[in-house]
């Protein structure tokens, strides 16, 4: 299920969007407050993110440009803001599309539905099991939850579910992670691999990652 972030400040609006998304059986979901928008917004790992313009604090148009530099999801710009010159500045910052509001909520759901399927073609995804991770974003998904994870986590379990349901070697990790065959430190990998540990337990994954003492790690899946 794709999930559709929706950032809009008019409680009325917001409600609406919410409620066509979900009926139309997508995962709809809002940040909580405004005042670390960005932050929130990257937290909720969504697939899409409709945007408005006129926000409190920063606006759309800043969020969109910052986003775009470092997120890998498409942006649809939602906004009362009708000119010309307001879609080609939006365009021109790297949002996907731009809408005008009141948008029939038909229109809206083609719009998403194109966006989602281009996007798609592009995306990097693998998997293993129920298990699916995006390579460019370090998005995880498992059954119906979703986690973002950090860069060096990302890596470490990307490698794991290339070579799953082998070893991968702590040599190989070294050489994914941090760009070198040589040992570096035991410790900075007994590390990340903790670190990964507890973020797989949020989706119920805990034990899927086992060392294998004098070899390396592998990933362990119940389906696999």
């Amino acid at each position: 299920m794709y999930r559709i972030a929706v950032v809009e400040d008019d409680d009325y609006l917001r409600e609406e969007l919410l409620h066509t998304f979900r009926k139309a059986g997508y995962e709809a979901v809002s940040p909580a407050s405004f005042e670390a928008v960005e932050a929130e917004i990257a937290a909720l790992a969504p697939d899409l993110v409709v945007l408005d313009v006129n926000l409190p604090g920063k606006s759309g148009y800043d969020l969109c440009k910052s986003m775009k530099l470092r997120a890998s999801f498409p942006i649809l710009i939602l906004t009362a803001r009708d000119t010309l010159a307001d879609e080609l500045h939006a365009l021109g910052l790297g949002a996907d599309d731009f809408l005008t509001k009141p948008c029939h909520p038909n229109r809206l759901l083609a719009r998403t539905e194109r966006l989602l399927r281009t996007w798609n073609r592009f995306r990097s995804i693998l998997t293993a099991g129920s298990l699916s991770l995006d390579t460019d974003t370090y998005k995880l998904a498992y059954r119906d939850r979703v986690l973002l994870l950090p860069e060096t986590e990302g890596k470490i379990l990307k490698l794991l579910m290339e070579r799953c349901p082998d070893i991968a070697g702590k040599d190989e990790l070294f050489s994914a992670v941090w760009n070198t065959e040589e040992f570096v430190d035991e410790n900075i990998l007994q590390v990340n691999m903790s670190r990964l540990r507890k973020s797989l337990a949020k989706i119920g994954l805990g034990d899927a990652v086992q060392n294998i003492r004098g070899k390396g790690y592998v990933l362990e899946l119940e389906e696999l």
